[in-house]
């Protein structure tokens, strides 16, 4: 069993074929390591653009990478045939840090050779998936690759940073101080159809209503002092990715602006809800004349 790091950089270009932006990859890194965790071969080109003709000045600044240096590269399909060939036929398990460079590669597949598959992929782990779970860190905490690095005690002054192949050897520092059998184990997936689709499925927050998925029950609300559900006073609006209404509680004379959003993922369905009470202040011998109402918000 062969463990394979790969890290990439790419350059946000504008496509005219799909009259959008794309990421145009123009460097892949790769470490391999065997079963002892010790490297035993690394990988690493340039890309020659298909897309853009020039790197961003961001892009170029932060990888300290020049136009000549891209342009000398080779192609996306050589690249992709080289890579493959270095992969071999060995059991191995790809890794990346959080899934957004399998996705750009996918994209640059489909683009350019109208396929998305990668021929060199059959088992697939999310390291970063894999450090948050063996950290026990909070969900909503996604730390980055340098974060991590510093986490497990590792001085990433040593590495390029932005550079593929340095990220995928700091990737690779990381994993062997995280390593876990059982745990990669759970994470790891099979590149098959559903793994494709799962990737290729973006995310997206509903804003009609009258959507089938959502769930009119959560279309309400019960005062947070009384619990008894309070009147809406207002109609339902969709403005910065929530439906937001307005409730009035008659028992408790209180006012509440609430929102609510469904957030559709590939498996399942994110519904969230946020409360801002409405309240006005008491009147008092030191109340200016701009004094008016403060909303207190929580999320429920």
């Amino acid at each position: 069993m062969n463990y394979i790091i790969i890290d990439l950089e790419w350059n946000n270009a504008y496509a005219s074929k799909v009259s959008g932006f794309i990421n145009e990859v123009f460097e892949i890194g790769a470490v391999m390591l065997n079963e002892e965790l010790y490297v035993v071969d690394t990988f690493s080109c340039f890309i020659r653009p298909q897309i853009s003709k020039r790197l961003r000045g961001k892009v170029k600044r932060l990888t300290n990478t020049t136009n000549e240096d891209v342009f000398s590269g080779i192609t996306f399909n050589q690249a992709l045939s080289e890579f493959g060939r270095w992969v071999g036929d060995s059991e191995n398990i790809i890794l990346t840090w959080g899934d957004a460079d399998i996705r750009v590669l996918m994209e640059n597949n489909r683009y350019i050779n109208s396929v998305q598959r990668l021929p060199f992929l059959s088992v697939y782990a999310d390291l970063q998936k894999l450090f948050h779970r063996i950290k026990k860190l909070p969900s909503k905490e996604q730390p980055g690759l340098v974060t991590a690095a510093e986490i497990v005690g590792i001085n990433v002054e040593i590495f390029s940073l932005h550079r593929a192949l340095d990220d995928s050897l700091l990737s690779a520092e990381i994993f062997r101080r995280i390593f876990d059998a059982e745990k990669l184990k759970e994470i790891s997936v099979k590149a098959d159809d559903k793994f494709y689709d799962r990737l290729e499925f973006k995310p997206h927050n509903i804003t009609r209503l009258n959507h089938p998925l959502v769930d009119k029950t959560q279309l309400s609300y019960n005062c947070k002092y009384c619990g008894l559900p309070a009147e809406r006073i207002s109609e339902w609006k969709y403005s910065k990715q929530y439906f937001r209404a307005d409730f009035f509680c008659d028992v408790c004379n209180k006012e509440f602006k609430v929102g609510v959003r469904f957030r559709k993922y590939f498996e399942r369905l994110e519904v969230s809800k946020t409360v801002k009470e409405i309240t006005d202040l008491p009147d008092s011998d030191e109340k200016t004349p701009n004094q008016g109402t403060v909303a207190r918000s929580e999320s429920i």
